[in-house]
């Protein structure tokens, strides 16, 4: 066994890590319990391992006596001036009790026991050396899958990426080199557990910081990020350095840094954004490319009612509402955006008022006025220039019934003209 012994020995200090000492203090531990079944209740039984040699040795301090009455506790006068000459009865010494074959009975005993402590001192490492960095990144290799769960080879130790921090866009295959953001070291029931994230928003945070040198060294400040992994990210940056851009330093030269962010998320879009201490700035600036045509600020509700043009009324909200969403959660203030109202409620009340106008000035009822003022004939000039066909059509009346219309519109027209 010596020979076993010290190979395994060298291959765990090697290859995991664990120092001889504690290898050695581990296996002695163990070995006592199979020496206690095979020697029995010796007194002061211990087991020793030669680290050179690995000879496994187990000893008793028994007592000298005349007369033996507990052959686990005493020895015979005679065998103990055999260990040591000067030997006189009530003198402790320690005696050899190694049984034969000793050697494959521990072996076979203690293996289980052997294993179990250095998993439990692997988990002591694990947890010894990522107890601090929680917050870093790290880089793997997808070893496994359990259930859901990604299990990510780090090198000495291994670390799982739960469904909930996963990615909804990304597949992970065997074999695949991932870089994630530790979450957390957790001290569980089965030991250290090292949860990565490739979802959580500190992850892009990360990524800035490794790539942009001005967040490195705080010239430039990350003043709130917001996140929907893999769709899209909006992150608040600012300077205390006037002469500083925040956002140019982030996109860099031509956009490389931020194009490294990107392929490193996998084509998710990043919107960098201005932060300002001003709520209606930083708006704004958040929900670009989109004009804002309005914005009111409720302090008291911590609410913000933003109004667009029609035509952005899509571009603000964002696909299934994801820009609204994340600009909220990224300034912190509920966002209600609506289009504005007041070209459309001027344009109804100028459509009433020719449609009042016509009604009243070529004697026809306001279903019809409506239906012509509709089709762009909403003033007596616009009559005028239609076919009579037209009218009718549009009316579905006779030809007769449409030329009475034109001809009182050619009466009000000829009026108006007599009175300038």
């Amino acid at each position: 066994m010596n020979s076993d012994l010290l190979a395994v020995l060298d291959y765990m200090e090697r290859e995991k890590g664990i120092k001889r000492e504690v290898l050695l203090e581990a296996l002695s531990g163990a070995l006592l319990t199979a020496a206690k079944k095979s020697v029995g209740p010796a007194r002061d039984l211990r087991v020793t391992i030669d680290p050179k040699s690995g000879e496994i040795t187990a000893l008793a301090s028994l007592i000298v006596a005349d007369v033996v009455r507990s052959i686990h506790d005493e020895i015979p006068l005679a065998r103990a001036r055999k260990i040591k000459p000067d030997a006189v009865v009530g003198d402790v010494i320690e005696v050899e009790v190694t049984p034969e074959g000793f050697g494959r009975i521990a072996a076979q005993t203690a293996r289980q026991a052997i294993l179990q402590r250095i998993r439990q001192i692997e988990k002591e490492m694990i947890f010894d050396e990522f107890k601090d960095r929680a917050g870093e990144i790290v880089s793997g290799t997808v070893r496994r899958f359990d259930r859901s769960d990604v299990i990510v080879d780090l090198g000495k130790f291994e670390a799982v990426m739960p469904m909930r921090e996963r990615v909804a866009t990304e597949d992970y295959n065997i074999g695949d080199r991932i870089r994630a953001y530790v979450v957390a070291v957790e001290n569980t029931n089965r030991g250290p557990e090292i949860i990565i994230s490739r979802s959580h928003p500190n992850f892009v945070r990360r990524l800035f910081e490794v790539e942009v040198s001005e967040i490195a060294d705080r010239t430039v400040e990350i003043k709130a990020i917001s996140r929907e992994a893999g769709y899209r990210t909006k992150i608040a940056v600012w300077s205390a350095d006037e002469k500083v851009d925040p956002v140019g330093a982030c996109v860099g030269m031509r956009g490389s840094r931020v194009k490294n962010i990107v392929r490193e998320l996998n084509q998710e879009k990043v919107d960098i954004i201005r932060w300002s201490a001003d709520p209606r700035e930083f708006v704004m600036e958040a929900l670009k490319p989109a004009k804002i045509k309005s914005i009111t600020i409720d302090e008291e509700r911590k609410a913000v009612q933003v109004t667009v043009d029609e035509d952005q009324l899509s571009l603000a909200i964002g696909r299934r509402g994801q820009n609204a969403r994340l600009t909220s959660r990224l300034t912190g203030w509920e966002i209600n955006i609506s289009k504005d109202e007041s070209v459309t409620h001027a344009f109804e009340q100028k459509l009433a008022q020719a449609i009042t106008t016509l009604a009243k000035t070529l004697n026809i009822d306001e279903e019809t006025a409506r239906s012509l003022a509709r089709a762009g004939m909403n003033s007596v000039d616009g009559i005028l220039e239609t076919d009579p066909k037209d009218i009718a059509e549009l009316l579905q009346i006779d030809l007769e019934q449409a030329q009475k219309i034109q001809e009182s519109a050619k009466k009000e027209h000829e009026r108006k003209l007599a009175s300038i």
